[in-house]
């Protein structure tokens, strides 16, 4: 059992609440499909280059495609850590009730 703010909180009784298990069912499929996305679509970087002429034409002048899928996965990147930082705040707030639910004796 943790200390916290005065009250015993036995977060092994929380863990095994039927609200912990599906926050945690929910927030690792969130982070599994966000994976997936992520390494999906960088690994392709290499293989569009390496196997295919695809993006080796140029789209712009003498800029290829190369360079314009490039310059998306740092958007992406830079997207997916801001859309992975809201989701992570939603599920703070989710756990942080869970336990709110617990001191107001659901869980004893």
């Amino acid at each position: 059992m943790a200390k916290d703010s005065g009250k015993n909180i036995d977060y092994e009784k929380i863990a095994k609440s039927e609200s912990f298990r599906q926050l945690t069912k929910k927030k690792n499929s969130f982070l599994w499909t966000i994976t997936a996305i992520f390494f999906i679509l960088y690994m392709l970087l290499p293989v569009l280059t390496s196997y295919t002429k695809i993006l080796h034409q140029k789209a712009i002048g003498e800029i290829t495609w190369v360079w314009i899928y490039s310059l998306g996965l740092f958007i992406m990147t830079w997207g997916l850590a801001h859309f992975y930082v809201s989701k992570a705040n939603k599920y703070d707030k989710d756990a942080k009730a869970i336990i709110d639910e617990y001191e107001r004796g659901a869980g004893q």
